[in-house]
């Protein structure tokens, strides 16, 4: 990873994107797109739709590629009489996975800080969501119903801020700072801001090229993923072409024989849907070609913007490029170099997409 890219990342680690709300995130990308391609929109679902014209290769397919730019967040459920605000997940988001601590609440008004909280340990069975917790009282998993942000805030104060049921809430930018660990890096919301740049590291290699690829081709930043697909779907039904081919990260987990420290990873099927495998065959064919050396799984667990576009009848084809990456959903980590090498295969994919071309 470049100094470039690795500052690319960074800011787009900054960036809060809860689903609903990416427009920061989005705005990053539409400044690192708008002189890669030959147009650039933003359509009703809130997508940022880049258009890279091919030359109209006859039999050549237009391809959607498709990144999201929302991150597993908060929304708030109710303001309490203390000022406290009780939260709902956005997306599958465990409190555990992400920890007690900073927050930050995007109120209409004001952006401010709060804390993730669930009580004191020095506390008996009176203190229940706290005891229920413990592994000496209920041993269960922390639930969202057993916390609660502190915002030292009267409800007054919440109100004249714009914070109100459906407000969101963020992990703390003070957490997101990416760490170089030897050969990899670390940080929450890897997932889906390392797609985020292999795509946009895509565009500059299609850029670069000396040729057109032969079709056109839709470079599309998606609302709404972790909440199911929302944008994908919309963007593979409104945009002209029949394959949909998503970045995301994949556990990179024993179960699946998948390496972090491996090449790109090429899914042939998900909890929502099978990829097609003429294109999933190809992707595996060009990596190997590349020396990138890529890695076929089927995920379990899991699906993403392109097979809940393809379950929804949106997409007559779908593919899947993931990122291995340790501890999704969690404080993930991937190899340094995993970004550019996605970004290699895909855009080689875009420049041949048809087989022996």
């Amino acid at each position: 990873m470049s100094p470039a890219d690795h500052a690319l990342l960074q800011e787009l680690l900054y960036a809060y994107g809860p689903g609903g709300q990416e427009d920061d995130v989005r705005e990053i990308c539409r400044r690192e797109l708008e002189p890669l391609v030959d147009e650039l929109s933003v359509d009703a679902a809130g997508n940022l739709v880049g258009l890279v014209r091919g030359d109209g290769m006859p039999g050549a397919p237009v391809v959607r590629v498709v990144a999201h730019l929302d991150e597993l967040s908060m929304i708030v459920k109710r303001v309490a009489a203390d000022g406290s605000l009780r939260l709902s997940q956005l997306g599958t988001m465990y409190p555990a996975n992400f920890g007690l601590g900073p927050l930050t609440v995007l109120g209409d008004a004001e952006r401010f800080d709060a804390v993730l909280l669930l009580g004191s340990e020095h506390t008996t069975p009176e203190t229940t969501q706290v005891w229920q917790t413990k592994p000496d009282g209920g041993d269960r998993a922390m639930q969202w119903s057993d916390v609660y942000a502190f915002t030292g805030r009267s409800p007054e104060d919440l109100a004249a801020a714009g914070v109100h049921a459906g407000t969101r809430v963020c992990v703390h930018r003070n957490r997101r700072t990416l760490v170089d660990v030897g050969e990899f890096v670390g940080s929450y919301f890897l997932d889906d801001r390392t797609a985020l740049a292999a795509l946009i590291g895509a565009a500059r290699r299609l850029r670069d090229c000396d040729r057109r690829p032969p079709a056109d081709v839709h470079l599309v930043c998606t609302t709404g993923e972790e909440m199911g697909g929302i944008g994908a779907t919309y963007a593979s039904r409104t945009l002209p072409g029949d394959i949909t081919l998503a970045l995301d990260i994949g556990p990179a987990e024993p179960e699946y024989a998948v390496e972090v420290d491996g090449g790109p990873v090429v899914v042939y099927a998900d909890d929502s849907a099978v990829y097609d495998k003429a294109v999933a065959d190809h992707l595996v064919s060009l990596g190997r070609e590349l020396g990138l050396e890529p890695q076929a799984a089927v995920f379990e667990s899991f699906d993403s913007d392109g097979s809940q576009a393809s379950s929804s009848g949106q997409a007559a084809r779908a593919a899947l490029i993931s990122l291995p990456t340790l501890s999704t959903h969690g404080y993930e980590v991937q190899h340094r170099d995993t970004v550019d090498r996605v970004a290699h295969l895909l855009a080689e994919y875009l420049r041949r997409p048809v087989p022996g071309s």
